[in-house]
């Protein structure tokens, strides 16, 4: 994977950075982040994180997580120059408005947008762990465990731990040798798939039960009451729309968290040549073609039929 001579230049002449991603965070923003961050701190640059969601619990054993801010206090953005991950406005990071030095983009998600100079958008890339793995290298930087537990994690969370259609010899080259430089992939895999908590297990049962199958499109949701009822959290949702894709004749799953009064926040996966990315830009959202996400306005019936609707005029072909 080719890195843009431009950002290289960038990144090296530039002294003070302020990385940012996108609000709901995974495990491919987090760990991409805080990768950089730890690279080019290496280099003896200043760096801040920040996520206006914080880290989902899920990820709290990611090397440097603790270092992650999710509010301003008294940082003066015009004195860094943004790097924005995993995302592609100012918008999706919540940090609209904000005025830096410069702007830059490293993503590798769909539906671009026109913002950042320099700007390496790579949408056939895997996850933007896998960008940020060939930038780091590009840059010289050592590649420390805490770095490639991170990356690891990243390109583990994009590739479904290498199941996804995504999972080229590219990312199983950059996996071992990410594993060669520390990280361990029975630890990471069990951090991220084996240490559920009772309520987030019990909001997957209510989840789970709400199954509305049509036409080839699941359809789930979780309430405000539900996290009422396990004590559970949005965080704890993460995945929860991968399930209903294990069924051998869904195409598309759709999975509605309510966030308010008639509004819903939407993630949508699908398998073979189903465009998911299409339908969430549709809605003012984005993503990739197996996995998308944006918010609706409407009663759950009425959202879902929406949605529906744009899956049967054919948006996905």
């Amino acid at each position: 994977m080719k890195v843009p001579p431009e950002l290289l230049f960038h990144l090296k002449e530039r002294e003070d950075f302020f990385i940012a991603t996108h609000i709901s965070p995974e495990g491919d923003a987090i760990g991409s982040s805080l990768a950089l961050s730890m690279a080019l701190e290496a280099m003896g640059k200043k760096t801040i994180v920040f996520d206006r969601d914080g880290v989902p619990a899920i990820y709290k054993y990611l090397p440097g997580q603790e270092k992650v801010l999710s509010a301003f206090g008294d940082i003066d953005a015009s004195s860094f120059n943004l790097l924005l991950l995993d995302c592609n406005t100012p918008d999706r990071a919540g940090i609209r408005g904000l005025r830096f030095k410069s702007a830059a983009v490293i993503d590798h998600h769909e539906t671009e947008a026109d913002f950042g100079d320099p700007k390496w958008i790579e949408p056939h890339a895997a996850a933007t762990g896998l960008m940020v793995f060939s930038l780091i290298k590009e840059l010289g930087a050592e590649l420390t465990r805490e770095i490639a537990v991170n990356l690891y994690s990243a390109i583990a969370i994009d590739t479904g731990t290498f199941r996804f259609g995504n999972t080229t010899a590219e990312v199983l080259r950059a996996a071992a040798e990410l594993a060669d430089a520390g990280a361990k992939p029975g630890y990471i895999a069990n951090n991220l798939y084996e240490t559920w908590s009772e309520k987030r297990f019990r909001l997957l049962v209510l989840c789970l039960n709400t199954l509305d199958m049509r036409n080839g499109t699941a359809f789930t949701h979780v309430t405000q009451e539900m996290f009422e009822k396990t004590g559970a959290g949005p965080e704890d949702t993460e995945n929860f729309s991968g399930f209903p894709r294990m069924m051998r004749d869904i195409s598309i799953s759709a999975f509605f968290r309510e966030i308010g009064r008639h509004e819903w926040k939407v993630s949508l996966r699908s398998r073979g040549e189903a465009n998911v990315a299409d339908i969430a830009a549709f809605f003012g959202g984005g993503g990739h073609k197996n996995a998308a996400g944006c918010t609706i306005k409407a009663a759950l019936a009425d959202a879902k039929q929406a949605l529906l609707d744009k899956v049967s005029a054919g948006i996905t072909s």
